[in-house]
């Protein structure tokens, strides 16, 4: 909260000197449609030093920039598509992400949809990332029109309201005297200088999170639960609330003989089956936040935990300690005999791997394979500025991986709309089929985009 109020302060602060300095000049300031565009020559020479000094280089990675746009191209489609049918068929789905899709990319957006799975993004965050997003695009677009012999005429920023961009605005009607190789290179390019900045800053999350992190505790994502059919359950009687995961209010049932609690917003749901929690003594104590400690053992990872368990037997009290909403808090419970060992201790808490069987499940794993999902990581120095960088760090790879997705949509707004339009033409060398593609893929994809929006606002509202 802390630094909220500073971000807030630096929000007014750059929103003012923002305008002032808009204010002082604006004969350099022009509108084009909704656009307001602040016309300068800054970073021209640097673009044409390193086009010029590195041509051949450049030169030489032109199949791969568009290759790689290619398959952002077609990543999107898919991702788009998978996400018409996971919002149809998934309407839980949609309650737990809350954003809607068509959502632009604005300060505190985890605060404003109430998501804890998402890192703070502070203003602060927004102006850096913009910075990197924007900047390393539009330059990579300069450099590989230069090397194209195509001249920069301007370069700036773009406002639309409180949104801020950058451009880099090269000859067009010489861009589209060049081969359409050329061309499409020139439009990919911006796209494969955010997967640079996206590699770049990961390599840096890497170093940075394995030099200043260290395992702390263990995360454990729910109590022990069965699915059971709805028309077996019986009432029991006896509410309980636990604090777990913002908040569960329980009721007792009864499944063949056994006990269990189920959320009482479930019981309301018309499903053929529901999820229930077994009664175990996690449950009933209210087990809540980062396990720490085990009977004055430090735990840091789930091995720890899983070593300490064995050493109990069945009945034993045990003492616990939680780290939950950064205060502590202490327990004292009553193991039972574990379902499957009666031998052995239980506590009725479950680590679930939270990604996806999917291939991007899987290949967000593989990404981040230096961070255990159920390990609590606790900064070694200075914790309120490393995870400040961390997470600055996080939303600088997501919003540029995002940003090279988007941009290769085949619309009309994005490069990826005339790099479809160029693909189309030269493939039937005929320039009127080649528009009606574009305008046809263009609604299409318009019409994909209200529909999405369509199917989050009915199940968002329960509709």
């Amino acid at each position: 909260m802390g630094f909220f109020i500073y971000d807030l302060i630096f929000l007014i602060v750059f929103g003012t000197f923002l305008t002032i300095f808009l204010i002082k000049r604006k004969e350099k300031i022009q509108r084009e449609g909704i656009l307001i565009l602040y016309r300068t020559k800054l970073g021209i020479k640097i673009i044409d030093y390193l086009s010029k000094r590195h041509k051949k280089f450049i030169k030489s990675l032109e199949y791969i920039v568009i290759f790689i746009g290619y398959a952002l191209m077609l990543s999107m489609l898919y991702l788009l598509f998978h996400l018409v049918y996971i919002f149809s068929k998934f309407p839980e789905f949609i309650r737990a992400v809350k954003i809607p899709p068509l959502m632009p990319l604005i300060p505190y957006i985890p605060r404003i949809f109430k998501i804890d799975f998402l890192p703070p993004f502070y203003f602060t965050y927004w102006i850096i990332v913009l910075a990197v997003a924007a900047i390393s695009h539009e330059f990579c677009h300069g450099i590989f029109s230069r090397i194209n012999n195509v001249k920069i005429k301007s370069t700036g920023f773009a406002f639309l309201g409180p949104f801020t961009g950058a451009f880099v605005e090269p000859d067009e009607a010489k861009i589209k005297k060049l081969r359409i190789k050329n061309q499409l290179a020139i439009l990919s390019a911006g796209t494969f200088a955010n997967i640079l900045m996206t590699l770049l800053f990961f390599i840096i999350m890497w170093l940075f999170f394995i030099s200043v992190f260290t395992p702390a505790g263990v995360v454990f994502n729910t109590y022990t639960f069965s699915v059971v059919n709805v028309s077996q359950i019986k009432p029991a009687g006896e509410n309980l609330f636990v604090e777990f995961n913002g908040g569960l209010n329980l009721t007792k049932v009864s499944v063949d003989g056994k006990n269990y609690y189920v959320e009482n917003k479930d019981l309301k749901l018309k499903e053929n089956t529901i999820i229930v929690y077994e009664d175990t003594p996690a449950l009933k104590a209210g087990l809540a936040g980062v396990i720490i400690e085990f009977e004055g053992k430090k735990i840091r990872t789930n091995r720890d935990l899983q070593q300490e368990l064995l050493s109990k037997k069945p009945n034993e009290i045990v003492k616990i300690k939680t780290l939950f909403n950064n205060s502590i808090k202490k327990y004292e419970i009553k193991l039972i005999e574990r379902p499957d060992n009666k031998s052995r201790a239980y506590l009725g808490i479950a680590l679930i791997r939270t990604e996806s069987l999917s291939l991007l499940g899987k290949l967000r794993s593989k990404i981040l394979f230096f961070k255990d999902p159920n390990t609590y990581y606790k900064p070694k120095i200075a914790e309120d500025l490393v995870v400040f960088i961390y997470n600055l760090i996080w939303w600088i790879i997501l919003i540029n991986f995002s940003v090279a997705l988007v941009n290769m949509l085949p619309l009309g707004i994005f490069d990826g709309g005339r790099v479809f339009f160029l693909s189309v033409l030269a493939m039937t060398k005929s320039e009127k089929i080649a528009r009606k593609a574009y305008k046809f893929s263009t609604y299409f994809l318009l019409f994909i985009f209200l529909l999405l929006m369509y199917l989050w606002f009915i199940n968002f509202f329960g509709l």
